[in-house]
């Protein structure tokens, strides 16, 4: 019998329990099945039916379901290749692919002490597959489940645990996306730039092509966002101040990296808290007759884009996040900011990332 071990690691931005066999034995005979079953190198081959195929074939040759731990395994080793790792359906049938009934613990001593513990590792390790991919069991799930190891078993104490926790979850983020995200990386932008300015209500989200820029080098696309609000900051500077441009900074929008820029001015000075006691009405004034506050009992707070290293006045995503490319932007910002013309922009293009490295526009990754 293989000795299992449970490894804590890091997969998808999350943490997760990793369930892997141990010994070459287990390797070799995964490695077979892959090839076996899974091992087609035509590209148009991998597909959803190819890989319910591949189960059916399996499930047919043996009716004891000889190795189904290895082929389940396999199988999941090759769910992206095949597309298939957020389907549901594809994870009931490979749920269905043990054999029902002689793993149910008889008596509770056998479901404490962990009854075929091989194959139950097995299916906690395709829920947890489930859970990262955010694939929300079903009934039927739990049906199969229970028709295989029984209510006390682990799989089963998992999928409970996923039918509590992941509805709750599933519908909390404030920035909710799309069932099925835009290849285009047009679209991811634009996903991205809302996301990061939805602090202000007021935003305005434009594409711009750089196409109809004067003097434009880089011929490519920008998503630029900027409010009403940071339109009057950026009117409020002096001349001559400066501003910079700073980036490449990363957002991710589930397995999807947008790269952004900002534009950043100098940050405004805080208003003194004012010393005066809270219990003295005396200080109050009356607005509803025009009465105006005592000099020093009133603290102007900041804005949500007035923060303590700076002023963020604008953000932009470009297609090839090169120089040129937010030249352009700023370039464009100034037909709607004329006093941009009178301030110092410095392009310091500076990033806890590393340097801005310009990629293709077929990628998804900007």
């Amino acid at each position: 019998m293989s000795t299992y071990k449970v490894n804590y690691c890091k997969q998808s931005n999350e943490d997760s329990w990793d369930l892997k066999p141990i010994g070459d034995d287990d390797n070799k005979s995964s490695s077979v099945v892959t090839k076996k079953y899974f091992g087609s190198e035509d590209e148009r081959e991998r597909n959803k039916e190819s890989f319910d195929g591949a189960i059916d074939i399996f499930c047919d040759k043996d009716n004891r379901r000889r190795g189904a731990v290895e082929f389940i395994y396999a199988a999941m080793r090759n769910m992206e290749k095949f597309g298939v790792h957020k389907d549901l359906g594809t994870y009931r049938k490979l749920m269905e692919v043990f054999p029902k009934g002689k793993m149910i613990p008889e008596n509770r001593l056998q479901g404490d002490f962990f009854h075929y513990p091989k194959q139950q590792q097995c299916a906690t390790f395709l829920l947890q597959k489930m859970e990262l991919n955010k694939v929300l069991p079903d009934e039927e799930m739990g049906d199969i489940i229970l028709n295989v190891y029984g209510k006390y078993s682990t799989p089963y104490k998992r999928y409970c645990r996923m039918m509590y926790w992941m509805p709750k979850f599933k519908n909390l983020s404030p920035w909710p996306l799309p069932e099925e995200l835009p290849n285009d990386a047009l679209e991811l932008s634009r996903l991205a730039i809302r996301q990061i300015t939805s602090v202000d209500p007021t935003t305005s989200i434009k594409v711009i092509n750089t196409a109809e820029v004067l003097d434009a080098n880089d011929k490519t696309w920008i998503v630029s966002g900027q409010s009403a609000n940071q339109e009057d900051i950026l009117a409020s500077l002096e001349a001559g101040t400066p501003v910079y441009v700073e980036g490449a900074f990363r957002v991710w929008l589930r397995d999807q990296q947008v790269s952004y820029f900002i534009l950043r001015g100098p940050p405004v000075p805080r208003s003194p808290e004012p010393e005066v006691d809270n219990d003295d009405l005396s200080v109050m004034s009356r607005w509803m007759t025009g009465e105006r506050s005592a000099a020093g009992t009133v603290a102007k707070l900041p804005g949500v884009h007035e923060q303590e290293d700076g002023t963020i006045l604008a953000v932009s995503a470009t297609g090839t996040s090169s120089r040129d490319s937010l030249l352009s932007w700023i370039r464009n910002l100034e037909e709607t900011n004329p006093n941009l013309c009178k301030l110092a922009v410095l392009f310091t293009l500076t990033s806890p990332l590393g340097p801005v490295i310009p990629i293709s526009n077929e990628r998804n990754i900007i």
